[in-house]
Parts: C-alpha cells; structure tokens; sequence
C-alpha cells in the first residue's frame, strides 16, 4: 500500500488533510476528502501511476469537498459519502461554504454508502464506519490489513470534532468514538480530517475522562 497525505490549506482555517491510497499491485487508489489544491492531487496520482477509482467523502463539510467536482473532471472516479449526509452535499446550511467563507457547492452523482459497506481498492478492503456525531452522516474508513482508519472530523489526536453545528451531537460523537472507534486494535494509525495522525491505544484513556490533551 501506498499512503500519501496532502495538506490543503481553506482560506484561514486549519488545513484539511487529504489523503492518498493506492493498491501496490493494481494501482487502483482512493482519494479521501479532496478540499482543493487538485493539481497536486492529480500530480501525485500520475507520479504514482495510479488509477483513481473512488473519491470518498467523509462528511458532507464544504472543506472537505471543494476540490471534488475539479478532481472528477481530470480524473473520473465515483464520489462516495455516507447516506445521512447526502443531502448535506449541495446543501449550504449543512454542508457550510458561505460560513467558511466559500463558493456554493454542487457535486453531481454523488452515490451513497451505509454502516459496514466494503470498498475494495485492488487488494485493499476499507470498512464504513458510521460515526455520527460531528455530522449526522459521519464516517470512517477502516482497513483491517493496514491497521489504520481515515476518521474524518469525528477523532483527532487528542481531541474529537465539533459538536456546535448543524446535525452534531455530543452525545452522538461521544458514543460513535467509544462504541466503533475505540473497539478497534490498540495499534491502529489513526489519520484525522486535521492535524497529526495518532494510535487507537493513545487516544482511549482521553475517552474515559473526557479531556482533551494539550499538546
């Protein structure tokens, strides 16, 4: 496997990490949360001579999406998101682009995925995981092989996401974290929506005390 992270910067706002995966034998890859800067998306992916296969949205979040309809046009690849947050796509109330300070979104043929969907990647087999909380439709990738799971806005290292917006929920996030991220392996790479990756067996201890972690 082949793993990738580009960092896009979002106007003012912390930047958004997209990654890259690619299958070593087929070359087939998945692109999570393309925020922009789509020219050095679709560089990395030629230098890799890699197919792009799936574009997989991990909420329905204007900083995660900007760059999806720009990175379809040069590299065709079906566009994925949980269910829940669908409607959220095309939907400025939900999806925050006139908040963050962006354009009006719209991304067309957008298909659905639910709890324990499978996407295969050549070799690569990513499990959904369901995560509501920072959104109503939330998700995670998780690849058993590779011991890592892409967890979007829902887990940071050393904190969770925002819960102060439309469709979120403390509650929500809270029992999404503890009841399906937190049940993963200890040695899993956890690789957030923001910020510098971590490990399932760092983050629980901040779980049981609900803390987040300074540094």
């Amino acid at each position: 496997m082949i793993l990738k992270r580009i960092k896009i910067e979002i106007l003012d706002h912390m930047p958004t990490n997209c990654y890259i995966v690619v299958d070593d034998d087929s070359k087939e890859a998945i692109v999570i949360d393309p925020a922009g800067e789509v020219d050095t998306i679709v560089e990395m992916l030629d230098t890799l001579d890699a197919n792009l296969k799936y574009i997989y949205l991990t909420h329905c979040h204007a900083d995660h999406t900007c760059g999806v309809s720009e990175l379809r046009n040069k590299k065709d690849a079906k566009v994925l998101i949980h269910r829940a947050d669908f409607e959220g796509v095309n939907d400025d109330y939900f999806n925050l682009a006139s908040y963050i300070g962006l354009n009006e979104i719209h991304i067309e043929n957008v298909d659905r995925v639910d709890e324990n969907d499978y996407i295969h990647v050549g070799n690569l087999i990513f499990r959904v995981i369901h995560t509501p909380g920072h959104t109503k439709g939330g998700s995670c990738l998780y690849c058993e092989s590779e011991k890592l799971v892409f967890t979007g806005d829902t887990m940071f290292r050393g904190t969770w996401g925002r819960t102060d917006l439309p469709t979120s929920s403390m509650n929500q996030i809270m029992e999404s974290i503890t009841n399906k991220l937190l049940i993963l392996p200890d040695d899993t790479i956890v690789y957030p929506g923001h910020g510098k990756s971590t490990m399932i067996v760092e983050e629980r201890p901040i779980y049981e005390e609900l803390n987040p972690r300074a540094d």
